[in-house]
């Protein structure tokens, strides 16, 4: 499978990385790629969905080999339907990588150009966000506040260090402690600097969404 060029949506659970992943799909030619919308589409009774199951209804993480593998064959799969073109598209990832194995993993698949980190100081505000999000659209592990704290806690621990392994110079931190809209616009504007960056240093920066982007912006 051809690799993909790929940019990361990164943060914290309930740091909006899904609203603003979904929104930056439907203003550029991203194609959003969500690894919760993708575990939550597997059938709860079949062995995926229990091994899924026992880990995300505790807030751990599910284990490196096994994500990897759903998301490998999800990507496939887009691709054998032609819902993918490696050669024309770009992904934008949400919840994958969440490990710094999994940096490793994913190279045969994705090759990262940039990251998009929402930032958001105070672990009040996400786990506001989480319990009213539960409320809302009726997300199981979005209800147990003590699920939700050692989620942060494995996030802290474990999915922060992926930062780490990559160049300071591709990511750029966004304040996630703003409204919806300011998050979004402040993470447009990101995206477009990163296109017009990339422009500067690649004939096949016409192949990218940039100029589509950039309108849309203004």
């Amino acid at each position: 499978m051809a690799k993909i060029p790929a940019v990361l949506i990164f943060g914290a659970p309930g740091s909006g990385k899904g609203t603003v992943g979904a929104k930056l799909a439907a203003t550029t030619s991203l194609k959003h790629i969500s690894t919760g919308d993708i575990f939550r589409g597997i059938a709860p009774s079949s062995e995926s969905g229990k091994l899924l199951a026992s880990y995300s209804s505790k807030g751990l993480l599910v284990p490196d080999e096994a994500t990897v593998e759903i998301f490998g064959r999800f990507i496939e799969g887009l691709i054998n339907t032609n819902k993918v073109n490696p050669d024309k598209d770009t992904l934008l990832l949400d919840g994958i990588p969440r490990t710094v194995a999994q940096v490793k993993l994913i190279e045969s698949v994705v090759d990262v150009k940039h990251i998009f980190v929402l930032d958001i100081k105070d672990e009040k505000t996400i786990v506001a966000r989480l319990l009213n999000r539960a409320k809302i659209e009726g997300r199981k592990d979005d209800a147990d506040e003590a699920v939700i704290k050692n989620r942060l806690k494995v996030y802290k621990e474990s999915t922060a260090k992926v930062l780490g392994k990559y160049s300071k110079s591709i990511i750029s931190r966004i304040n996630g402690d703003n409204t919806p809209d300011e998050v979004f616009c402040d993470t447009l504007a990101a995206y477009v600097k990163f296109c017009k960056s990339a422009c500067k240093c690649t004939k096949a920066c016409k192949k990218t969404p940039a100029k589509k982007a950039a309108k849309k912006a203004k």
